[in-house]
């Protein structure tokens, strides 16, 4: 499927700018196993990026003009590039404005160019397409004009893009997965000090499954804000009873129980979600080691009722089909994935239960909302890359 992508977004190209593109950089979407919304409170994530991508093409202009074409939408952007951004922020043009601020704001050289892109990541689906968009976005650049930009600062200029540009205060977990994603690994990461860890990952019988429940969400309208700004006053809170807490990473449950009387309800409940989050983390990391997969599926299951109840960032539709999973034999766990509020759920189920599981799902889920669900088996791959023209005939 990416091999026909990256033909059609050159092709496409060539028609468009009669002239070929100098590089196709591939920009993966992303799942997060566990440890959701606590990539800004200081805690470790479990990520992996999959074989589903955002494709862009790039030249270099021979005219005055920059020009961006969202081949899926059959929309297209062009702007002179020095002059002052537009504060348009609105879909996917707010992400690459963002990305052209950074780097303004770091002095950098660029010329005009010329650009497609398409995608195969179900926008709004919770594989953070919008990181996708940044990330390779900045990496195009970073190659196209040579600006020696290193990995990590191609990561930290996609997160400051959307904190800074398109508004929405995210963690660094998204940007740092499409960068350093790796292929058939899981990777650990630190989001306190970006320590990472990779593990290969080999489910024996079993396999990782999506469902699309087809409900679309932005972050903002998702109040991911407020959710930040909620563990915000919760933190200041318990650091005011014990100085010794520097972060949620080292703040216990019964530290937080000691003040719970202080703290309004809705405070105390995101609190508690995320210290018990940043717990099962390790947790499922150890279970991934040991192939403990009954112990990942409970863990699983766990963190969605902590994110339904507690972050209260679920919704009917993605309860429904964690819900339709606890009397199926062959799953193992399920939990909503992503900023919340829609999306898809990651699925831990058996092999040779896959088919008639998703089957049952697709007819139940249907039948209750009229809505399709798609399913995707998870496929892990490198994090964003660049290929030249001549590799497209080779490329997957």
């Amino acid at each position: 499927m990416n091999k026909r992508l990256i033909r059609e977004t050159s092709t496409f190209f060539k028609e468009k700018f009669n002239q070929a593109s100098s590089y196709h950089i591939l920009s993966p979407g992303r799942i997060n196993l566990i440890g959701e919304h606590i990539d800004y409170n200081d805690g470790s994530v479990l990520l992996g990026t999959i074989d589903k991508i955002v494709c862009f093409a790039i030249s270099k202009s021979n005219t005055d003009v920059s020009s961006i074409i969202a081949k899926d939408l059959g929309e297209r952007l062009s702007f002179r590039l020095h002059d002052n951004s537009p504060k348009e922020k609105d879909g996917w043009i707010g992400y690459f404005y963002g990305v052209l601020d950074e780097l303004k704001k770091r002095t950098l050289r660029i010329e005009n160019f010329n650009l497609v892109f398409s995608s195969n990541i179900p926008m709004g689906s919770g594989l953070s397409s919008s990181a996708a968009l940044e990330c390779g976005f900045g990496f195009a650049l970073n190659v196209l004009f040579d600006l020696k930009l290193t990995k990590l600062e191609i990561v930290k200029i996609g997160q400051q893009a959307e904190n800074n540009f398109a508004g929405v205060k995210c963690g660094i977990m998204d940007q740092f997965a499409n960068i350093f994603g790796q292929k058939n690994h899981i990777l650990k990461l630190n989001c306190h000090t970006l320590e990472t860890e990779y593990h290969r990952l080999q489910l024996d019988e079993y396999s990782l499954v999506l469902l699309n429940s087809g409900v679309k969400h932005t972050l903002l309208d998702s109040s991911y804000n407020n959710r930040r700004e909620e563990c915000a006053q919760g933190l200041a809170a318990i650091k005011k009873h014990f100085p010794q807490v520097n972060t949620f990473r080292n703040c216990t449950e019964n530290q937080l129980y000691q003040i719970e009387n202080e703290l309004e309800k809705t405070i105390f409940k995101r609190c508690l979600y995320v210290i018990q989050e940043i717990n099962r983390v390790p947790q499922a990391f150890d279970a991934l080691k040991k192939r403990d997969y009954d112990k990942l599926g409970k863990l699983l299951y766990k963190s969605h009722k902590g994110l339904n109840e507690l972050y209260e960032v679920s919704c009917s539709e993605l309860n429904f089909l964690v819900a339709h999973t606890f009397d199926e034999s062959g799953v193992l766990g399920a939990r909503m994935m992503g900023g919340g509020f829609g999306g898809c759920t990651i699925n831990l189920i058996r092999k040779d239960c896959e088919t008639a599981f998703k089957t049952k799902i697709k007819i139940a889920y249907e039948k209750e909302f009229n809505i399709p669900l798609h399913s995707y088996q998870v496929n892990l791959s490198n994090g964003t890359s660049c290929i030249q023209v001549e590799q497209i005939a080779t490329s997957s």
